[in-house]
C-alpha cells in the first residue's frame, strides 16, 4: 500500500483556520498520511487587525509555516482547502493561490486528486456552506474528487455540516474550538485520507 501525499492548505485572518488545520494534519498523519501544512501568504486587511492576544500569536507562530506552493497541491493525492468565510466565499488571498495554479491546471496536474475543505466565520449563519460550496466550484474546474464528509458518522450529527466542517468563531473570535469541530475536523482528514489511499492503489 503506498503512502497518500495530503497537503492543507489555508489562509487564516485570525488563528481560528490556523488551529483547524493543525487539527486536520495531525489526523491525516495519524491515519497514515504523509502531510504538508502550508499557508496562503497572509495579506492583512482593515478588518483582519489583530483584536486580541491569541490573534497575535497566530501572527507570530504562522511564520514558522511554510508557504504555499504551486508543487505542494502537484505532489499532494489529496488536498485539505481552509479559508475564513468572505461574504459567503472563500478570503480573497486564497483565491488568489487557486488561481495561480492555472499552469498546472492546463497540464491536468491538479485532476484526479481527493479534495475538501474547512471554514470559520463569526456567525452561525455567516455564509459556512456557500463558502465550502464556492471553493468546491474550483476543485469542479480542476477535475478533482470532492470528498466531502455527509453524515457518514454520527459525529456529524453533531456539528451538522455536510460539506466539510466550519466553526462559529463569535463577532469577536474568541470561541474557540469545541470537541465536536475538532472531532469533525479529525473525521474529514481520516475520512479523505481513506478514500485517497483506496484511490491509488
Amino acid at each position: 500500500m503506498s503512502t497518500v501525499n495530503l497537503a492543507v492548505v489555508y489562509y487564516s485572518a485570525t488563528g481560528t483556520v490556523d488551529a483547524m488545520a493543525r487539527y486536520a494534519a495531525e489526523a491525516a498523519e495519524k491515519a497514515g498520511a504523509e502531510v504538508r501544512l502550508r499557508q496562503v501568504a497572509r495579506q492583512v486587511t482593515g478588518g483582519e487587525r489583530a483584536t486580541s492576544e491569541a490573534q497575535a500569536a497566530h501572527a507570530e507562530n504562522a511564520l514558522d509555516t511554510p508557504a504555499a506552493t504551486a508543487d505542494d497541491v502537484v505532489w499532494a493525492d489529496a488536498v485539505l482547502f481552509g479559508s475564513p468565510t468572505r461574504y459567503g466565499n472563500i478570503a480573497g488571498q486564497l483565491k488568489t493561490f487557486l488561481d495561480s495554479l492555472g499552469p498546472q491546471w492546463g497540464q491536468g496536474l491538479l485532476a484526479d486528486k481527493v479534495y475538501a475543505g474547512f471554514t470559520a466565520s463569526q456567525t452561525a449563519h455567516g455564509g459556512q456552506e456557500t463558502t465550502l460550496l464556492a471553493l468546491y466550484n474550483t476543485i469542479h474546474h480542476f477535475g478533482g474528487i470532492i470528498v466531502a464528509p455527509g453524515y457518514t458518522d454520527p459525529l456529524k450529527f453533531v456539528d451538522g455540516n455536510p460539506y466539510g466542517v466550519s466553526h462559529v468563531t463569535g463577532a469577536n473570535n474568541d470561541i474557540p474550538l469545541g470537541d465536536a469541530d475538532i472531532d469533525a475536523l479529525r473525521h474529514l482528514a481520516s475520512r479523505v485520507v481513506t478514500v485517497a489511499e483506496k484511490l491509488k492503489n
